[in-house]
């Protein structure tokens, strides 16, 4: 099985979905520059040193500019060769909404519809 790793959700205003997320659950926002597209991530649990969840199980996310290429919240699932499930997504039923792309640091992702429409993200994370 291929867990679910990640979620994003649109924001209209970077420093006001800041300021909700951490006085009404606690979580630590922390803002990106423009060369990750003023990305906002956010860590909904303590991370060990080794940047692992202390609580197993649990994800954290991010927040994207809300827009016409974003509008709705998805889920990032995590995959160990992205041309691979490109390929079963295809098969499935899916279909592939945009261009692979790296994230330095992060990994190979891709965006992807499923049999329904939902929009997903796939990642392959790099090896650190």
């Amino acid at each position: 099985m291929y867990p679910v790793v990640h979620f994003e959700m649109p924001a209209v205003n970077n420093k006001r979905a800041k300021k909700f997320y951490e006085t009404a659950f606690g979580w630590k926002m922390t803002q990106t520059g423009e060369e990750y597209g003023g990305y906002l991530l956010a860590e909904t649990s303590p991370m060990d040193k080794k940047g692992m969840h202390k609580n197993k199980g649990a994800i954290n996310g991010g927040f994207f500019k809300k827009g016409p290429y974003g509008k709705i919240p998805h889920l990032v699932i995590a995959v160990d060769d992205l041309k691979k499930h490109i390929a079963l997504v295809k098969k499935a039923g899916g279909k592939v909404t945009k261009k692979p792309m790296d994230i330095p640091g992060i990994g190979l992702f891709v965006m992807i519809k499923d049999s329904e429409g939902n929009g997903i993200g796939m990642l392959q994370p790099s090896m650190k």
